[in-house]
């Protein structure tokens, strides 16, 4: 697989050439590449969307080549999960090796290598950090009735659906130049993204996560209270920090997230029932 990539390199390296595509075109490819969940399987993932998004592109490459485009899309039905939001990139680098005709094994091989690099930055980016961010702010403002906060949750997904267009042409001007960009970058960029989402996290189960416990140990106006006296005096937040660290046990342990949620509503019903919250 590492001798593909480098092959691609070197063949393509500095190479110029006239582009089949307008850049209304590429456009069109980033603006496509949103649709890439609506037609989904757990057989073939994100294919079906995947293959979709940029059949009009395979068609104009192939147009005198019916069985051409046979394989480019046979390739590109099989299993694919990646990170949606940089498919763009990806989708745009690929483009410009079916352009010139690249080897199929070998487009095929760096398609399914970038996969993985691919997946940890955009995670790391997107569902790690921007969204638990926006969704920490937006809930924060929504609370207290301001209509601001599903407003601004709302423009942070616009702005993610036309960004795509910008990483459409970075991935086809970048060409296969963009391997070595996501190679040097992914580990890195992924890594210091899910520190910081995992720090916004953190503070949200702190800012969102309630539970008090209401029992007092002793009787009469010598009663303390559990909670207030001591377990915020030891440990601030220590009971959400504990449940939610439980239920990502559970979690790890492979117990479904819809029984997770059963969990708490029980848990929440029958602690509140006999006094104890």
């Amino acid at each position: 697989m590492v001798s593909k990539v480098e092959d691609v390199k070197s063949d393509k390296k500095d190479t110029k050439k006239k582009s089949l595509f307008t850049k209304h075109e590429i456009s069109m490819l980033g603006i496509r590449s949103n649709l890439v969940q609506a037609s989904f399987s757990y057989e073939r993932m994100h294919a079906p969307g995947w293959t979709w998004a940029q059949l009009p592109f395979w068609e104009k490459i192939y147009k005198d080549d019916k069985q051409g485009l046979k394989d480019v899309m046979t390739d590109n039905m099989e299993f694919i999960n990646s990170s949606p939001p940089l498919y763009p990139i990806l989708m745009g680098l690929l483009l410009t090796m079916e352009e010139d005709h690249v080897d199929r094994t070998t487009i095929k091989g760096l398609k399914n290598a970038l996969f993985g690099p691919m997946a940890g930055i955009g995670d790391a980016i997107f569902w790690f950090t921007i969204m638990p961010i926006t969704g920490g702010i937006a809930a924060s403002i929504a609370k207290n009735g301001n209509v601001l906060g599903p407003l601004l949750f709302f423009a942070v997904y616009v702005f993610l659906f036309w960004s795509r267009i910008p990483l459409a042409h970075l991935g086809y001007n970048l060409g296969t130049r963009a391997i070595d960009v996501i190679e040097d970058n992914s580990k890195i960029i992924s890594h210091v993204a899910s520190i910081l989402g995992l720090t916004v996290i953190g503070g949200l189960i702190a800012s969102y996560v309630k539970m008090s416990l209401v029992i007092k140990v002793g009787t009469g106006s010598g009663a303390i209270s559990l909670q207030k006296q001591l377990l915020d005096k030891i440990f601030p937040n220590l009971l959400p920090f504990a449940f939610v660290f439980f239920l990502y046990w559970l979690l790890r342990k492979k117990v479904s997230p819809i029984w997770l949620i059963v969990l708490t509503f029980v848990l929440a019903i029958l602690m509140s029932a006999i006094g104890w919250m």
